[in-house]
């Protein structure tokens, strides 16, 4: 299995306050890797280190390094655009452009400088294809994105991801807002993804983490507490504090 990213001793402030205190972790190349832990434990933050959307808060510091693919994302002359195309995001609602579904679709396409409108057709089939939506919005392109269920937004959101072509796909808590058939048909979508991409996900769900990851990482006020395959660590974890998390007992 070959490492996709790689985090060595990253430690990230908000002001003041420590967030993460010297993470090192490994996310392995067309795997899910699920991070767990209460709210406000670091989850999210170490998340967005990964494609550096910390660096649009005002007053975080990053210190540490990530390598994707083994070139470190925090050097100067990183180019943040071509990075965040590499490694997209699905937020925790989704959030389509009040466009409609075609426009949301290519939008990133065309700012990149493609108009070829054979070219852009193909791409939105296969990029809904890719989540199950085309039969659902193959004859409502031209309706707006945000006339969709909220489902249907997320899955949105994600082929808007697929369609300018990234490598790793991060998800901070998909299914939050979802009900539970939805987040079924997210999860399973997220089996499909991994053939192709690698995934990290945010959840409070633990039964979710359980179901669709390959990896866990327990966090516990900004420490990385146990990182490992899923199954060892919802059943057999090596520190006492993930086995009180995973069984209820906090958090």
């Amino acid at each position: 299995m070959a490492d996709k990213i790689v985090v060595k001793n990253l430690f990230v402030y908000y002001g003041k306050f420590q967030a993460l205190k010297e993470i090192n972790l490994t996310f392995t190349d067309r795997k899910i890797t699920a991070l767990i832990g209460p709210s406000g434990c670091g989850k999210s933050t170490l998340l967005r280190t990964l494609n550096r959307m910390n660096d649009l808060i005002k007053g975080v510091k990053v210190e540490g390094e990530v390598y994707l693919d083994g070139e470190n994302i925090y050097l100067n002359n990183t180019n943040l655009v071509e990075l965040r195309k590499k490694v997209g995001m699905v937020f925790q609602r989704p959030n389509p452009f009040p466009l409609t579904v075609f426009d949301n679709l290519v939008y990133g396409l065309r700012v990149r400088g493609t108009n070829n409108n054979r070219l852009l057709k193909e791409i939105v089939e296969k990029s809904l294809n890719n989540v199950w939506l085309w039969d659902e919005l193959k004859d409502k392109l031209k309706k707006p994105a945000l006339s969709l269920s909220l489902e249907q937004q997320q899955r949105l959101c994600l082929a808007r991801l697929l369609a300018v072509e990234p490598e790793v796909i991060l998800m901070d808590e998909p299914c939050s807002a979802l009900d539970p058939i939805a987040t079924g048909k997210i999860e399973e979508l997220m089996f499909e993804l991994k053939k192709e991409y690698t995934v990290v996900i945010v959840t409070h769900n633990m039964q979710q983490a359980a179901r669709v990851s390959d990896f866990s990482g327990f966090l516990l006020l900004g420490d990385l507490i146990e990182f490992g395959e899923t199954g060892k660590i919802f059943t057999a974890p090596k520190d006492e504090r993930t086995q009180d998390y995973i069984t209820g007992r906090f958090g």
